[in-house]
């Protein structure tokens, strides 16, 4: 008797160990990769050198108060932690799925008393009844056609691709704060030009007030004049309330009321706009997190399809139980065991078509993914040609604009001194403070273009980030 007892647990081990072994003989997953014609350089010019991208990209900027803004959003940034629970429902939902690639067992104890009435003549009254037991089941699904593993595999590619989405959505948020950082550094320029431009129109105010006084200039020419004045105080007021406005929006970026932000730079001035060469386009593919995202979802995709094909196919399962019982209340004494092992095999014959259906679903999401995956990568290619063309073109025209504003300052001072002489009229000096005016408060908005160019550059090429060795491919 304790030769079985001993012999009946060793063939269900063995049993489940050759579960094990068909499991692990289930097909792989052949992932899809869709043919992308990737070019060999990019349409637009690459800026001349050799500077890589970095990570922490916006340190080139020179700024450490914009640093600090960044380490700030990306500790405390709502978008960011939602994106990073979602990442970590992914985990759970991944573990969840590895779980059912091992068996299940279970343990369950019971104890009782009763009265049972025997049967039989001459025997009456009630006799007494106790019992006790305990048994331990196994039970567990032989995934031979790789239906268990293809659906943890999905789940795994998913978690990937919440990761991924995460490092987007940071790549996003910096970008974010550093534009709104500019924005606003360019709204206190501009706010500045404004005021100094002001300056002026007052001062020529009181000459052209002088020189009617003493007769050399007219009513008309003093009314102009306090007429540009008016106008330029006028500009003031926009500037300042798209100033706060602005700090506002990047208060909430960093997670803080909008009450709370004080921006200490007062101007773009103390600003390094930096370079950076682009790698070849086929790298592309490994520095944007949104392009590992496409093809970690056309992984899950793939995995998903091979679960549907394997639903088709017979199910396997074993399970095993071992057990004791006795005749005696909370005691297990002299028990009696018992030790069994079952297989079963069940195959669906009539379901109205419902797993074929799966089955076709399942293959038409991976058609999308697939041509969804391909214009992602289309649509980041054109971003950073697009993104090389404005960092080149915003730094033309900022040279441009710099030397536009020189000839009008110099212009103003001219027509000042003419206007002072009686060599011009009030026309030619109110010409030259418009122009002056214009071409500094163009020459703050070239800045920041070419500001905000730079970071949009920084985020087409995937921001810094790389794919590592052990992410999902």
């Amino acid at each position: 008797m304790k030769k079985q007892t001993i012999f009946r647990p060793t063939r269900i081990v063995l049993a489940f160990a050759t579960a094990f072994v068909l499991t692990a003989c289930a097909g792989r997953i052949d992932a899809t990769r869709p043919d992308v014609a990737l070019p060999q350089t990019w349409a637009e010019a690459v800026p001349a050198g050799n500077a890589a991208l970095q990570r922490e990209w916006w340190r080139g900027f020179n700024s450490a108060e914009l640093t600090a803004l960044i380490d700030e959003a990306q500790a405390g940034n709502s978008d960011l932690i939602i994106a990073a629970e979602r990442v970590t429902q992914a985990e759970i939902t991944a573990r969840s799925a590895g779980a059912s690639l091992f068996p299940l067992l279970t343990v369950s104890a019971d104890t009782g008393t009763g009265r049972v009435k025997p049967g039989g003549q001459g025997i009456t009254g009630w006799a007494k009844s106790e019992s006790s037991g305990a048994s331990l089941q196994i039970n567990y699904e032989v995934d031979v056609w790789g239906r268990v593993a293809a659906v943890a595999t999905s789940a795994n590619a998913s978690l990937a691709a919440s990761r991924f989405d995460m490092e987007s959505v940071r790549s996003t948020l910096t970008t974010g704060v550093a534009n709104a950082y500019f924005q606003t550094l360019a709204l206190r320029t501009r706010l500045k030009i404004a005021q100094e431009n002001l300056a002026i129109s007052e001062k020529l105010y009181a000459i052209v007030e002088a020189r009617y006084r003493y007769g050399s200039a007219s009513a008309l020419d003093v009314s102009r004049q306090r007429s540009t004045v008016l106008a330029q105080r006028a500009t003031i007021l926009p500037l300042q309330t798209q100033e706060r406005q602005t700090v506002s929006a990047l208060a909430i970026l960093l997670g803080r009321s909008p009450q709370s932000l004080q921006i200490v730079a007062q101007g773009l001035d103390g600003l390094t706009v930096p370079e950076v060469t682009p790698d070849l386009p086929s790298t592309l593919i490994t520095r944007r997190p949104d392009l590992a995202s496409a093809e970690a979802l056309l992984y899950a995709a793939d995995a998903n399809v091979a679960a549907a094909r394997a639903a088709l196919l017979p199910t396997i399962s074993l399970s095993g139980a071992a057990g004791a019982s006795s005749s005696a209340l909370l005691n297990l004494g002299n028990p009696t065991y018992s030790v069994g092992v079952a297989a079963s095999i069940v195959q669906t014959l009539f379901d109205g078509n419902r797993l074929r259906l799966q089955v076709q679903s399942t293959e038409s999401t991976r058609r999308q993914l697939v041509q969804s995956y391909r214009n992602t990568i289309y649509t980041a290619l054109k971003e950073v040609d697009d993104a090389l063309g404005n960092a080149n073109r915003n730094r033309e025209q900022e040279r441009t604009q710099t030397e536009i504003r020189a000839e009008a300052q110099r212009a103003l001072r001219l027509s000042e001194l003419r206007y002072r002489e009686g060599a011009d009229d009030l026309n030619s000096l109110l010409d030259a403070q418009r122009t002056l005016f214009s071409s500094e408060d163009t020459l703050a908005q070239q800045r920041l273009l070419r500001l905000t160019g730079t970071t949009d550059l920084f985020k087409a090429l995937g921001g810094g980030w790389e794919r590592t060795p052990t992410a999902q491919q």
